[in-house]
């Protein structure tokens, strides 16, 4: 019997992740969705390590292109023949429906583009603050689409390749414009390792260095960069909106090192501009 089921191409950006590749490549093989209509694309940036080896063991189909995430998942789609693209990092393993209740979410209610719940692994208090506080973001503005019709990808021209952060935002709100949007249940794990608050912090002082090329780019009046940026929404409006306020209740203690990061964060963010000056 013939599979007419839709193509999907999974896109996976990466950059010496030999420790993460294998995971995130078998969760895709073992995907509910027929393995027949899935091409896995890998995209790497010049890793020394055996990232690109182990890729081999899995698809055929492994490139190298940069500089960075924007570019790659650009060139990933350009080699794509899905009518889909899933786009993930390295560090991330999917639930075994991912793909096929995304496939079935679009096409039987329209869909282009699909928000896919994220879940933190690691090690640690700091991994567990980071999954408590990851669980508000799911479809809101501080979370990006990652499944998408291949033709929308192309239609609002992929990821800005000028933007090294916040480059997800961007995308997701150029395709917000153009169809429906929506959120599956079955959720995708990152993988973040052992989680500490210098690592963590050091992190975002390497994307609070680009953050700037993205507000000018949308204005910063605009009142979702406000909001993805702004003291109310990132501290308070985004855990307590659509009812997750009951949520916090059950875990004050939980919130109060949440809010305590994102302080800072701020201070972080606050001083790499001063650094500017």
């Amino acid at each position: 019997m013939k599979n007419h089921k839709s193509y999907v191409s999974v896109i996976i950006t990466t950059k010496q992740e030999e420790e993460n590749i294998a995971n995130c490549l078998r969760s895709v093989k073992n995907q509910t969705y027929p393995q027949e209509n899935i091409e896995i694309i890998v995209v790497d940036n010049d890793s020394t390590d055996r990232t690109k080896d182990i890729a081999c063991q899995y698809t055929d189909k492994v490139y190298n292109y940069g500089p960075e995430r924007s570019a790659q998942r650009n060139f990933g789609a350009r080699k794509a023949n899905g009518k889909y693209i899933l786009y993930l990092d390295a560090d991330m393993i999917l639930s075994k429906n991912v793909i096929n209740e995304c496939v079935e979410k679009c096409e039987e209610e329209g869909y282009i583009a699909l928000y896919i719940p994220e879940k933190i692994l690691g090690k640690g208090l700091w991994a567990k603050i980071r999954e408590f506080e990851r669980g508000f973001y799911n479809a809101t503005y501080i979370d990006s689409v990652r499944f998408v019709r291949r033709d929308k990808f192309f239609e609002v021209k992929g990821f800005d390749e000028n933007l090294t952060a916040c480059e997800d935002w961007d995308f997701d709100r150029r395709i917000n414009k153009i169809g429906k949007i929506s959120i599956i249940k079955s959720p995708l794990y990152h993988n973040e390792g052992k989680i500490t608050l210098r690592k963590y912090l050091q992190k975002k002082t390497y994307y609070t260095t680009a953050f700037a090329k993205y507000i000018q780019k949308w204005d910063r009046k605009d009142p979702i960069v406000k909001k993805q940026f702004g003291l109310y929404y990132r501290y308070w409006g985004v855990f307590i909106e659509n009812g997750k306020w009951k949520r916090l209740l059950r875990h004050p203690f939980l919130f109060f090192l949440v809010f305590l990061v994102r302080i800072l964060v701020g201070v972080v963010f606050t001083v790499s501009k001063l650094r500017k000056i």
